[in-house]
């Protein structure tokens, strides 16, 4: 997958993975929790991403942490949509919202996001498969494991794909305006996430989300925390990278984007 349609427009996936910079606005998010959750604070950390090299900005009102508390649709729209319509009027970037709510994907839609980024696939609520549509906007697709058991984590996966796609298509998404995200992290194990790790160059379409996340903890030895994970979480983006990654979605985009442009320089014979 060389272009990936989004909203008004694409994103050339032909060079080095690019960068989506979290921006998380809530308050119990897992690594950055309450660091950007007012709008002077989210526009400044928006400012400092894209000066960085981010192309995309995931932002992010409901936290996915494990025992994270679920919030309604009207707050998380609350906290997403004044965010979203103020970036999309004050940066040159393309904004994706964070969410498996057909309702918020509708609202951060309505206020300038191009692409929807369902943590469930379309499963949870697949009528925001159809939202997606209407706007004609890029979707990612996540193979979620939380409450689900499983014997393989490789054909879990390809299942979820499988009815994800479905979904997708019986709403008139095309496979051009679909990455797929394996879920690191979603309810897996450690072990399970290195064999997701280890699967990555099976597929032409795939975000890659493990900033900070546990798996980085487990192969540094453990007793990290979140924001000592910045190496760790880059050493997994150039795994990524040499795998075929097309996305890459990252807390830190300066130590990111600076170790693919290295890498791409050594490996890709960039000079």
């Amino acid at each position: 997958m060389n272009i990936w349609k989004i909203r008004d427009g694409y994103i050339d996936l032909t060079g080095l993975p690019v960068v989506m910079g979290i921006l998380n606005v809530t308050p119990d998010s897992f690594s950055d929790g309450g660091d950007h959750n007012d709008l002077s604070s989210a526009l400044k950390w928006t400012e400092k991403m894209v000066n960085e090299g981010a192309e995309i900005i995931d932002v992010g009102g409901e936290s996915t942490r494990p025992g994270s508390v679920e919030i309604t649709a009207d707050e998380e729209i609350e906290r997403v949509a004044p965010v979203i319509e103020r970036i999309a009027s004050e940066f040159d970037v393309k904004i994706s919202v964070d969410t498996y709510r057909a309702a918020t994907a509708e609202a951060a839609l309505k206020a300038g996001a191009h692409i929807v980024n369902d943590v469930w696939g379309f499963r949870r609520e697949p009528e925001i498969a159809k939202i997606t549509k209407r706007y004609e906007a890029g979707a990612v697709l996540m193979s979620n494991a939380f409450g689900f058991e499983y014997d393989d984590i490789i054909s879990f996966k390809n299942d979820c794909y499988e009815k994800s796609l479905k979904i997708a298509h019986d709403a008139g998404i095309t496979d051009d305006q679909i990455l797929l995200d394996p879920g690191v992290g979603f309810g897996t194990s450690r072990e399970d996430d290195i064999s997701l790790m280890r699967e990555l160059d099976k597929y032409d379409n795939i975000l890659l989300g493990v900033s900070r996340k546990r798996i980085v903890d487990f192969l540094l030895g453990g007793n990290t925390q979140p924001k000592e994970r910045t190496a760790g979480s880059v050493g997994l983006a150039l795994a990524g990278a040499a795998k075929g990654v097309k996305v890459i979605r990252v807390h830190d985009v300066k130590e990111t984007v600076d170790a693919l442009k290295a890498y791409s320089k050594v490996m890709r014979e960039d000079f």
